[in-house]
């Protein structure tokens, strides 16, 4: 199959699955559920999990009932994830609205989120004890990451393979889902999907670590969210792990800014901001996202040269190149 072809057939999928998602997540009885459960499908997004699901489904019977659903299915459990994360960060938007939390209050999005879990999970139910079990697994994996960045390192615990606990469970295995879940559904053989997996979740570490970069230096227009939206909240991000544990000369002035946490002054904001650009933290972190992207692309060297494969070697150069 030349490339245009195949191009043109993942683009007519992903608008396929595109207008399920929408449907799906609209579907609640009372309009005013409907409205809360759709806010952040709305504005769309990039939909890289339903992006992977149709690109793991080529390494078997892309064709295959069920595919579309399964692109819903993981989806569904993403979005989901952001009506959380939003009330636990105290996200002020999302793609560049203002967030479920924001809008209805916490309680009213937390069961938002909720919601859309079950929905998943419904939708998960009518493809198949496989997937079932799959959804099951990678909604655990979310909480306990969750969980994990909720009460910290424990002490005497590594903070940077705390944070990497943590990616595994709230981005990676997102990531690692879509792909298992369109190859298993397609009826790819056991060790493509094995092989799809392992590259989801080093593709998902290097994706948390470029989201952490890109919340550095990205304006708000590129991506919808706060600049230094991370260090407002006191979110643990790969680069300030690293610049809190930078014990140079060079650092002292970063790792002062955020010793007591969350900063939260305009100035100190700005200074923290400024001193990432050039600061070895951020190199050390773009050091370890290159390693993750060079296993990831290990990991497809058991599949067959289908052009599937080639997109997702370049979904690594892509990565790359968000968080420069």
């Amino acid at each position: 199959m030349n490339e245009p072809e195949f191009e043109r057939r993942v683009a007519d999928r992903l608008a396929a699955a595109e207008k399920r998602l929408q449907d799906s997540a609209a579907d609640a009885p009372d309009v005013r559920v409907a409205e809360l459960t759709s806010h952040v499908v709305r504005v769309g997004g990039k939909r890289l999990r339903p992006l992977l699901v149709v690109l793991g489904a080529e390494f078997g019977n892309w064709w295959t009932d069920g595919v579309l659903q399964a692109a819903v299915v993981v989806e569904l459990v993403h979005v989901s994830s952001l009506y959380h994360d939003d009330v636990m960060d105290a996200a002020a938007t999302r793609h560049g609205v203002p967030s479920a939390h924001v809008r209805w209050g916490e309680r009213t999005a937390v069961l938002g989120g909720d919601w859309l879990l079950a929905r998943s999970a419904q939708l998960a139910a009518g493809l198949g004890p496989q997937v079932l079990r799959v959804n099951a697994r990678t909604a655990g994996r979310l909480v306990s990451g969750q969980m994990r960045e909720l009460v910290g390192p424990a002490p005497g615990e590594d903070p940077v393979s705390h944070y990497f606990q943590v990616t595994a469970g709230k981005t990676a295995a997102l990531l690692a889902m879509a792909l298992e879940i369109g190859a298993l559904q397609a009826g790819a053989p056991e060790a493509y999907t094995a092989a799809l997996s392992t590259y989801g979740e080093h593709l998902g570490a290097a994706f948390q670590i470029a989201d952490d970069l890109l919340d550095l230096t990205a304006p708000p227009g590129d991506t919808g969210k706060e600049q230094g939206k991370d260090l407002l909240a006191g979110v643990p991000s790969l680069p300030a792990l690293l610049a809190r544990a930078d014990d140079s000369s060079e650092g002292a002035e970063l790792r002062a800014l955020l010793t007591g946490g969350a900063v939260t002054d305009p100035a100190d904001h700005r200074r923290a901001l400024e001193l990432f650009r050039d600061a070895p933290a951020r190199q050390r972190a773009v050091g370890l996202m290159h390693q993750r992207l060079d296993l990831a692309r290990e990991a497809l060297e058991v599949l067959p040269p289908l052009p599937a494969r080639r997109a997702l070697d370049l979904l690594c150069d892509y990565v790359a190149l968000r968080s420069s």
